[in-house]
């Protein structure tokens, strides 16, 4: 019972500080995650792949991706209300809220002052998992050709995915 305590905790407690969309809640997570003990990076990096090439929200995919591993479907339950109860309560509340106040110079400072954090949290989160994904020659490959694909091409995010899982599947099954 305690293990599914912390599980919400955990997930509570990344879900409440992280700002700036979907990527932002990631290193968060992946501390949570890593500092308890859940998984290794490796074994993060995985999950991350994973609930990647689903569809939906990454808080909620990465919640029960962990919440499973952790404690079978009772910690599903439990990490996805850490992650989405308190947010989805504030979103509704808020949501008025942010709609006045949209044009205040404090509210638009407090914003601009935490966009730089985001970058700098998502940047250390790839960086750390970098380290582990980065294992092979293919590896490398499989990410200059996907950094290639968006960038120069411009395919949707969704078809890169797509195509790195059959290169994945290709190259090493």
């Amino acid at each position: 019972m305690e293990q599914l305590w912390e599980l919400f905790i955990g997930f509570f407690r990344a879900s409440n500080l992280a700002f700036g969309g979907g990527p932002a809640i990631i290193p968060l997570i992946k501390t949570e995650v890593v500092n308890n003990g859940w998984m290794s990076i490796g074994e993060f990096s995985e999950g991350l792949a994973i609930a990647s090439s689903l569809p939906g929200p990454i808080a909620a995919l990465l919640a029960g991706f962990v919440g499973y591993r952790v404690f079978g479907w009772l910690g599903v339950l439990a990490a996805l209300l850490g992650a989405l109860a308190l947010t989805s309560i504030l979103v509704i509340v808020l949501t008025d809220f942010l709609m006045r106040n949209s044009n205040s110079p404090i509210l638009k400072g407090a914003l601009t002052g935490v966009r730089p954090l985001v970058v700098v949290l998502v940047a250390k989160t790839a960086f750390d998992m970098g380290v582990n994904s980065f294992s092979s020659i293919w590896s490398w490959v499989i990410a200059g050709l996907a950094l290639i694909c968006l960038q120069k091409f411009k395919l949707h995010p969704g078809i890169v995915i797509c195509l790195s899982m059959v290169f994945g599947l290709i190259v090493f099954q």
